[in-house]
């Protein structure tokens, strides 16, 4: 086939891309035998799956990584996209993607054999792969009880008690969003209002952060994904957050009735995928068994095929109880959620 001037502008693009992006970039002699990935997820997290894709089927993958704008990069690409799958950390993000124009529906016996409705794009523009819990990291020393609900955190009892993130990072907006879907909007703001009453100090820093503030005596319990205590508990580079971790244990919110809010890291197929069979291979073997074992241990996250068990330090953290309400529903409430936490300021902190 004549090399024409789209096709080589579409491959330098790529390219300059990849490097740009300070990622792993690797090339093939023939295009039947590559993937090409935009992703939301550092290359080092999904090495190891990618790694054992290409063992089992000889398909090579390039990766470009950022941590924010690849599917407003492929809207501006367009038709000249190399991109075949997205790989993003958030249903808002998957649902963005989808916004924008820049997925196509696959209805593939395969991955639905695997993956639950809930988890699903009902017209099949995305699916999730792992799952991640929001949950409440507690004191050791300074709380006692071992079980929580998301709607206690508006009790007066945790007064200046409570560390969490920005309302409007998105971990926070699903959530809020997810409570909306259980309580209605009206509901949902008194709460809001009640658990900012509660907060130790205005929102600030991420999950991480309001771990190290438990430990430092600034708050009691703050909300987070289960993620992060892996991420703690195996920091090598920074071995104190090893003890900010020591400090606190997790306590799955609303364990006895419909469960702990869940969020989902995802994939799409982009809607102009050059390499769409093998695009498509990829997705059906990211939803299979073992890259579902492969990929969650690797981010300290749950798989989300039924009946496949979290790893060894996932399951360590206590039991999970998934809540089941769909996530595409969760991601319909992105925006109500976000105009809550404006209305109520809960970024501004306790109200006095």
């Amino acid at each position: 086939m004549p090399i024409t001037f789209d096709r080589l502008k579409t491959t330098v693009a790529f390219g300059l891309a990849a490097m740009s992006a300070g990622i792993f970039y690797h090339t093939s002699a023939s295009a039947q035998e590559e993937v090409n990935i935009y992703s939301y997820r550092a290359p080092e997290l999904i090495k190891p799956l990618l790694d054992a894709f290409q063992k089992e089927t000889g398909i090579k993958s390039n990766v470009v990584f950022a941590s924010k704008g690849l599917a407003e990069r492929i809207k501006a690409e367009g038709e000249n996209s190399p991109a075949d799958v997205l790989l993003t950390v958030d249903i808002g993000r998957l649902q963005g993607a989808e916004e924008l124009g820049v997925t196509q529906p696959l209805n593939d016996p395969e991955i639905n054999k695997h993956i639950p409705a809930n988890l699903r794009d009902p017209d099949g523009n995305w699916f999730g792969l792992t799952t991640r819990a929001r949950v409440i990291y507690a004191s050791r020393d300074r709380v006692k009880q071992d079980k929580v609900t998301y709607e206690e955190l508006a009790d007066p009892k945790w007064k200046g008690r409570i560390c969490t993130r920005s309302g409007q990072h998105v971990y926070s907006i699903g959530l809020i969003a997810s409570m909306i879907a259980h309580h209605g909007e009206d509901e949902t703001k008194k709460w809001l209002e009640a658990v900012r009453d509660n907060l130790a100090r205005k929102p600030t820093g991420n999950d991480r952060a309001q771990v190290k503030a438990i430990f430092a005596g600034e708050c009691d319990i703050a909300l987070g994904n289960t993620y992060y205590m892996g991420k703690m508990q195996t920091n090598e580079k920074d071995p104190e957050q090893k003890e900010w971790a020591a400090s606190v244990r997790i306590l799955f919110p609303n364990s006895d009735d419909r469960g702990s809010h869940v969020n989902i890291s995802g994939v799409a197929l982009a809607k102009y995928a050059p390499h769409k069979e093998n695009a498509i291979k990829l997705m059906e073997f990211l939803a299979s068994p073992e890259a579902q074992s492969i990929y969650a241990a690797q981010n300290f996250e749950y798989p989300v095929l039924p009946g496949a068990k979290a790893s060894e330090r996932v399951q360590s953290w206590g039991n999970l109880k998934p809540d089941t309400v769909a996530i595409d529903q969760i991601g319909d409430l992105r925006k109500k959620a976000s105009q809550l936490v404006d209305i109520v300021g809960f970024d501004n902190g306790p109200a006095n």
